[in-house]
């Protein structure tokens, strides 16, 4: 699938960086690409139609990235979807932590599009 054919949520609670993500997707090819305030909200956001690929920060209230991420991982529905979380923390715990989740991809803010670029290919595989 073509990534202009591939439809991207964005979750995070900071609308500059929501605008900086959706900015780096179209630079590398992405054009349906919608957005969440938190984790509850794209959980709403999941069920109302289907994504291709989630992009979300860990920090986040009410609920935070990496429970956003379980939540993914324990509905059948989505328990497929690939997962990228983003994060200000370069912690090892924290990576352990997400990939324990199930995340499909880690990145550390602040990055540039060859970085997202570089881990969303990792997710789906070179096309």
């Amino acid at each position: 699938m073509r990534r202009a054919d591939r439809f991207v949520l964005i979750v995070d609670d900071y609308g500059t960086m929501r605008r900086i993500m959706r900015n780096l997707l179209g630079q590398i090819g992405f054009s349906h690409v919608e957005e969440a305030v938190d984790g509850e909200s794209a959980l709403g956001r999941l069920r109302e139609r289907s994504f291709d690929l989630v992009i979300s920060d860990w920090q986040m209230e009410p609920m935070s990235g990496l429970d956003l991420l379980k939540a993914v991982r324990a509905d059948a529905r989505f328990h497929h979807l690939p997962f990228i979380m983003v994060t200000a923390a370069n912690k090892v715990t924290n990576v352990v932590a997400a990939k324990a989740a199930g995340v499909n991809n880690y990145i550390v803010k602040p990055f540039t599009a060859e970085t997202l670029n570089r881990k969303i290919d990792e997710v789906f595989g070179a096309a």
